[in-house]
């Protein structure tokens, strides 16, 4: 893995599905009027007999894309996560999910990192998801894992919504980094304290890891992007061999990834402390940029390690997160 502040590419997303597309012809896009902002451009210009623009439609869309898929076509469907998940939910219940067809929707700008406000902001879109039978739900954290998520996709039975960051996009893990659709994967051991994140909140986790080793606690850091199925077989066996377990999100800590550590970690019977990072069950405010929210409803590197530290039971002073300056065109944890 790298170190941040961490070197950053444009559009990741958009020359995976691409390059996957030149190879199955069977993959159609579709677009919900965001086509550059989705980074499907690219798509739209290579492979024009292949695009759809739904327009602002997203309901339209996903019946569209659910028809599609009965047609033996793999339907790949782009807008912002808030307009993916909570305004055409009906239609992707009753066209996608119920008939357990292959469309992979994609969701983009998740939880804080939109400065739109509750409008554009998808706080809840992985709990909307994960309640939904037979749909494969995963939130990555960097650009390695986008290119080699999208292969992976695309034979996956039933439907499956896929949340990315848009924008610039950090790369955390080297090239030769393994992504798995069954398992979490353990980036780092410990034995006092297991902090548990994916998404844009993995890079303040190892972070915060860093700091927190540096005030002598064994910290162990798992990246869990597929949130559904859970792994909660490596989920279990880390939590048994720590003290304490702290995950972190960017989405209400009310049914995501804390919730699944949770629910995980009840049915086991493992009696460990759990502080969970994230929107408190609140809506956020909008802002000229996301690391003010981030910092300001307490997912930033800092609300990691005191949750750690506070799951351990310590009265004394927290380390501080250390700062990671970034230059133009690099990516630094909040």
């Amino acid at each position: 893995m790298r170190k941040p502040p961490y070197p950053t590419v444009l559009k990741p997303y958009g020359q995976a599905l691409l390059d996957l597309a030149k190879e199955r012809e069977e993959i159609v896009c579709l677009s919900g009027d965001l086509t550059r902002q989705c980074e499907i451009d690219l798509f739209r210009d290579a492979l024009p007999e292949r695009f759809i623009n739904v327009g602002m439609a997203e309901a339209n869309m996903m019946g569209i894309a659910g028809a599609m898929a009965r047609q033996g076509l793999i339907p790949f469907v782009h807008t912002f996560g808030v307009f993916a998940t909570r305004r055409p939910f009906d239609q992707i219940v009753n066209a996608i999910a119920y008939p357990s067809l292959p469309v992979r929707i994609v969701g983009f700008m998740p939880g804080v990192s939109s400065p739109g406000g509750p409008s554009h902001q998808a706080i809840e879109d992985v709990a909307i998801m994960r309640a939904l039978p037979n749909m494969t739900v995963i939130d990555v954290a960097d650009a390695v894992e986008i290119r080699k998520v999208v292969p992976q996709i695309v034979d996956l039975p039933g439907p499956v919504y896929l949340r990315l960051k848009r924008g610039e996009i950090p790369v955390i893990f080297d090239d030769d980094h393994e992504f798995f659709l069954d398992r979490a994967q353990v980036l780092e051991s410990g034995e006092d304290v297991a902090v548990i994140a994916n998404g844009m909140m993995l890079s303040s986790a190892l972070l915060a890891a860093e700091a927190l080793r540096g005030a002598g606690i064994s910290v162990a850091v798992v990246n869990a992007p597929v949130v559904k199925p859970f792994d909660t077989r490596t989920v279990e066996a880390v939590a048994r061999g720590v003290r304490a377990v702290v995950t972190a999100e960017n989405h209400t800590i009310v049914g995501g990834l804390g919730t699944a550590v949770a629910e995980t970690l009840a049915e086991a019977g493992l009696g460990r402390p759990l502080r969970r990072v994230g929107l408190k069950d609140t809506f956020a405010e909008g802002a000229k940029t996301a690391p003010h929210l981030f910092k300001k409803y307490g997912l930033s590197t800092q609300d990691i390690i005191d949750a750690a530290w506070n799951a351990l039971g310590r009265t004394d002073s927290a380390p501080t997160a250390a700062p990671t300056p970034a230059e133009t065109g690099e990516y630094a944890p909040v």
